[in-house]
């Protein structure tokens, strides 16, 4: 009995050791605190993607000033895993849930100064994953893997003849294989369909004579042969699809550009995909035409744009491509803008999307910048998937250690008309809580200790914070393997005392819009972020934003809300409506009818929107709501704008 006695004790003493063992591991995880587990997936995510976006260079004004830049996104489902093809990043990124993306090297540049992979095409035949760049030559390879990750690709074709700008293949039911593609500011994307052992188009190869040996663009984007137009533009008519700012600019100095064609396959409907109608432009969207053959004819679909975000901190959402994740939900990705260091400085976007009960194919991108639930089942995403977690920074005063001063930049902005132009830029605490992407705080070094301090005016709920770096005074070329961000935040009731919530400081990713979910809310006040180091250049930061609930009372319904369509241009229709004072901000929604209120335009500050979007001859439907830092008050009564 004493030997049994004392055997349980050893027993019990080895699993109270163990358990303490256990423990001590899990609480001396590195950079864990009660509210934040590095290592603890994430259930939301928020725009931009935050993926380690490469550096570049190639500036359109001509000042060499490194830049950060990714656009033209394509994401497919491989192996039950995601991966992220996009211009220029010396490789691609791979996720098993479309929050936490790593990178794999794979370069094809073959000398400074070229594009390495320009709005790539990815898709998947079997087993084996393709991937191919975007090139007006006709004697580019195709890539093949069957292990992407091991960034070790094989030639498909050594030299295709088909050309590829802005390409998409899409495999059908029946195994055939067609191409699409197109960059064009007066020619129509155009498709074919394609023998998958040689890559060439089919038909009488005798027919397509004069492509082969075209030197010009605007040869080469022609149809020959069996190639068939597609999708155009059609301005005059759909406002949306009119180049400029605010679609502001007729007739366009460049044409309106159609490019990034992607083909989805629905209910036996073909959905010809395209963006429009330039990426440094806030209306950049996708749009949509349906036909019943992969090559048409194919219709314009009368909810149109089909994924459109011109309004709040992401702005721009065209050209990218749809894809189902693992559990059938859709989703639409697409290029927003920065377009100040070079109009091309860009970000990489992502939207829930589907098909509704009519067939009809949208996107929802009300709230797309706020946090949005990843998915975990199946589920029907018409009203899009937002946390409801509300912005509780917006204009909040900041305390900075430090900044740069302001000072004159040249700059070539289309914006003023395609000039060069001198701008003043001013690197202030401000610039962090404005929501506007392109203005940035700067600290004047880049040293650890320097610091940024938010007052969020009263206790409240902090679920999430976003942190969008800026690379002033950046001098990064290209991918390094060792760029990465650390850095601490802290919070507050009084600005005194302080408690560690994110630990950041042995991090090693490369994290330029680091979107960090709290593992449970906290309620704080004051919120200070610390540097310990930098990737490239100066410490700065765009936007430093903070998600969760104010804890107070929800903005009342909006008054006086006027839609007034234009008599003389009905694309055109101004908004407006009487300011709230408890309003952060208001989101418009609007669609083709009641139940189709599927696009929507964010507006801070302000009471009046000069909407130039419409299409002639449709009817639309209007609504309004706001929203503040507690939540998103009431839709306004449905108004029918002929």
């Amino acid at each position: 009995m004493k030997k049994v006695y004392q055997f349980t004790l050893l027993i019990l003493l080895f699993l109270m050791i163990f358990n303490n063992n256990v423990f001590a591991q899990k609480s001396n995880i590195p950079g864990k605190t009660e509210w934040f587990d590095p290592n603890k997936p994430a259930t939301t995510y928020c725009n931009p993607i935050n993926i380690g976006y490469n550096y570049t260079t190639q500036n359109h004004n001509g000042i060499p000033e490194s830049r950060r830049s990714s656009a033209d996104p394509v994401i497919i489902t491989y192996k039950n895993e995601y991966y992220l093809f996009a211009t220029n990043q010396a490789g691609f990124f791979w996720s098993k849930d479309m929050s936490d993306w790593k990178f794999v090297y794979g370069s094809f540049q073959r000398k400074p100064g070229d594009d390495d992979q320009c709005a790539p095409a990815a898709w998947v035949v079997n087993d084996t994953l393709f991937y191919v760049g975007s090139t007006w030559k006709r004697d580019h390879p195709i890539w093949k893997t069957a292990d992407p990750k091991s960034g070790q690709w094989l030639r498909h074709m050594d030299k295709a003849m088909l050309p590829t700008w802005d390409p998409a293949i899409f495999q059908d039911d029946d195994k055939k294989v067609y191409m699409y593609y197109g960059s064009s500011g007066k020619l129509p994307l155009v498709g074919v369909e394609v023998d998958y052992n040689t890559w060439l188009p089919k038909g009488n190869q005798d027919d397509y004579e004069k492509l082969y040996k075209a030197t010009e663009v605007e040869d080469i984007q022609r149809p020959y042969g069996q190639i068939k137009e597609v999708a155009i533009l059609d301005p005059s008519n759909h406002g949306w699809e009119r180049f400029g700012p605010n679609n502001d600019m007729e007739p366009a100095p460049w044409g309106n550009f159609i490019e990034g064609a992607w083909m989805t396959k629905h209910n036996g409907k073909y959905y010809m995909q395209y963006g429009a109608p330039a990426t440094e432009f806030k209306g950049y969207a996708n749009g949509v035409h349906v036909g019943d053959n992969p090559l048409g004819p194919f219709t314009y679909q009368k909810h149109n744009p089909m994924s459109y975000k011109p309004g709040g901190f992401v702005i721009g959402a065209g050209h990218g491509n749809t894809f189902a994740d693992n559990y059938g939900n859709y989703w639409n990705t697409g290029t927003c803008k920065i377009s100040i260091k070079d109009r091309f400085e860009r970000r990489i976007d992502m939207f829930p999307a589907g098909f509704d009960k009519d067939d009809v194919m949208y996107s929802i991108t009300a709230y797309g910048d706020f946090p949005i639930v990843l998915p975990t089942n199946q589920r029907n995403q018409e009203k899009g998937a937002s946390s409801g977690w509300m912005l509780l920074s917006y204009k909040k005063p900041v305390t900075v250690s430090s900044a740069e001063e302001c000072m004159e930049v040249e700059t070539h902005r289309v914006d003023n008309g395609g000039k060069k132009v001198y701008e003043k830029f001013c690197y202030g605490a401000e610039n962090l809580t404005d929501e506007n992407i392109q203005t940035y705080w700067s600290a004047k070094t880049d040293a650890p200790g320097e610091w940024l301090q938010l007052d969020l005016g009263r206790p409240m709920e902090i679920k999430a914070l976003q942190i969008n770096y800026a690379d002033h005074k950046a001098t990064q070329y290209n991918k390094a393997m060792d760029i990465y961000y650390q850095y601490k935040i802290f919070m507050s009731d009084d600005a005194q005392n302080w408690t560690l919530v994110i630990d950041k400081s042995q991090n090693a990713k490369d994290v330029p819009h680091d979107y960090v979910e709290l593992t449970k809310s906290i309620k704080a006040r004051y919120i200070k972020m610390v540097n310990i180091h930098n990737a490239s250049g100066l410490f700065a930061v765009s936007d430093f934003r903070v998600f969760g609930n104010g804890l107070a009372t929800k903005p009342k319904a909006v008054s006086n809300f006027k839609v007034t369509r234009n008599a003389k241009d009905s694309r055109n229709a101004m908004i407006s409506w009487k300011k709230q004072p408890d309003a952060v901000g208001y989101t418009i929604y609007y669609g083709i009818s009641p139940d189709k209120l599927y696009n929507n335009i964010m507006v801070y500050d302000e009471a009046i929107y000069d909407f130039r979007g419409l299409d002639k001859g449709t009817k639309y439907y209007f609504t309004i709501e706001a929203f503040n830092e507690n939540g998103i008050g009431v839709h306004n009564k449905l108004i029918e704008v002929k």
